[in-house]
């Protein structure tokens, strides 16, 4: 896949067929997009681009009164959601509240049009841009008439009666709707990070944890609670049991932590970069009275979660 970081340098192609997009997550819905995108290159051989923004545009405006966004994926891990999703080009533009003010009209032709080249242009059902989000699918289409590009709108993706959306999938994750939220992403949803050294609680206990700390500070974390997970280490996949949350019963937190107990797992992770794929949501997290309830619990919770690796992942 090329990367294009400054788009005065993308090599121009008039049959380039273009979307525009933050493409947080890289989901279901996204990937419909991208699918038809393909599709429409192989008949007009053009090549697939998505222009996207970094930083997120909300997180630049982010308006007062309005909590602070949280992605669903990194710059990093969308550019490689991408990739796989078989991309030929990413125009990523630098998002600022001076490229915030630019018109819409002027987006298309003096950025798109002039250094990317336009051959079909696909925009989303109810996707804006531009400056105060002038910009939709009839000022596109009366653009296309003038420069000789065509204009497809997509409609959403229905799950039930959920449109998928990036916004969608932050509301379930938050909402431990764990399953609904993979099910629109179309895969298990991912947290990168560092691991970092704890206070070894874990270890002396009996069940050794991974403290991993995010690498991007926007990045959502699922909703407080225990998660069945895995992560590939040492190119072997390794299935173990995590925990987000302040850890009530030993402190008095309120910055959430996420720690992961590997099974049949006993190496050494510290300052090693990991992704931790959340496969299933197990239970809330709680206070326990006791050392003992506790660690009868982490047994339940271990029965759990291996009885869900067995019987949905194996």
């Amino acid at each position: 896949m090329v990367i294009v970081r400054d788009i005065t340098q993308c090599e121009r192609d008039a049959k380039s067929v273009v979307t525009v997009g933050t493409f947080d997550g890289v989901h279901r819905g996204h990937r419909r997009i991208i699918d038809r995108m393909k599709q429409i290159a192989a008949e007009t051989g053009g090549r697939t681009v998505v222009v996207t923004f970094d930083p997120h545009p909300q997180i630049v405006l982010n308006k007062a009164g309005r909590e602070p966004l949280k992605l669903l994926s990194s710059m990093n891990e969308r550019l490689r959601l991408l990739a796989d999703a078989q991309v030929h080009t990413v125009v990523v533009i630098p998002f600022t509240f001076e490229f915030a003010n630019t018109r819409a009209e002027d987006f298309i032709l003096e950025l798109l049009h002039k250094y990317v080249g336009i051959g079909s242009f696909l925009v989303g059902y109810d996707h804006t841009f531009g400056r105060d989000r002038e910009g939709n699918e009839e000022m596109l289409r009366s653009l296309g008439a003038v420069h000789n590009f065509s204009v497809e709108r997509i409609d959403p993706l229905m799950l039930g009666e959920v449109k998928v959306s990036s916004t969608q999938i932050r509301t379930a994750l938050k909402s431990h709707r764990l399953a609904d939220a993979n099910e629109m992403l179309g895969t298990a949803y991912s947290v990168e990070g560092i691991v970092v050294e704890g206070d070894g609680r874990g270890r002396r206990l009996g069940y050794p944890t991974a403290n991993v700390e995010c690498l991007e500070s926007h990045k959502l974390l699922p909703a407080n609670g225990v998660y069945c997970v895995s992560a590939v280490i040492d190119n072997v996949q390794r299935f173990g049991m995590a925990n987000i949350g302040t850890r009530p019963t030993f402190t008095d937190d309120i910055h959430p932590r996420l720690e992961v107990h590997f099974f049949d797992y006993n190496g050494v992770l510290y300052n090693r970069r990991i992704a931790v794929r959340f496969h299933a949501f197990i239970r809330h997290e709680m206070k326990f009275d006791s050392i003992d309830i506790f660690w009868s619990q982490l047994r339940d919770d271990r029965e759990t979660c291996e009885a869900f690796i067995a019987n949905s992942l194996q």
